[in-house]
């Protein structure tokens, strides 16, 4: 994958574009709007994947609309999938940002810097520096 590539993200609700607060909306984290709009602008595909369903989903994806973020589809992969609950629940996504990840969420900054940064790579891993590495000059 290269910076060229259109990536499909998939974005959690709670406690990554707003503030934790179910049921309730939080208030949104701070960048999160703006960065995913252009994100957007970007060419990439979102997706917002949460956990709230029935009135409690629509309320959320109003909430994105009313702040200028319509998304590709919602809890699915693309806008025409009708679900199957006897399949996996797993939709199809090149990223997947959420709240919930090993470490916590980065923050919307965080995340921008790394998806418009050129030799960026979802599959490349940073390469950690050794005890010594301070030695070497």
């Amino acid at each position: 994958m290269n910076f060229n590539d259109k990536l499909i993200i998939a974005v959690d609700f709670d406690g990554t574009i707003v503030e934790d607060n179910y049921p309730k909306i939080g208030r949104p984290k701070l960048f999160a709007f703006e960065t995913l709009k252009r994100l957007q602008k970007d060419g990439h595909r979102l997706i917002l994947w949460t956990y709230r369903s029935d009135i409690r989903l629509e309320e959320a994806v109003n909430f994105c609309k009313e702040n200028g973020l319509t998304f590709y589809a919602v809890n699915k992969s693309f806008p025409e999938e009708q679900f199957d609950y006897t399949k996996s629940r797993k939709i199809h996504a090149d990223l997947f940002i959420d709240d919930r990840n090993i470490g916590g969420f980065i923050g919307w900054g965080e995340v921008y810097q790394r998806l418009s940064n050129p030799n960026y790579s979802p599959l490349k891993k940073e390469k950690k520096k050794g005890f010594f590495s301070f030695f070497k000059r």
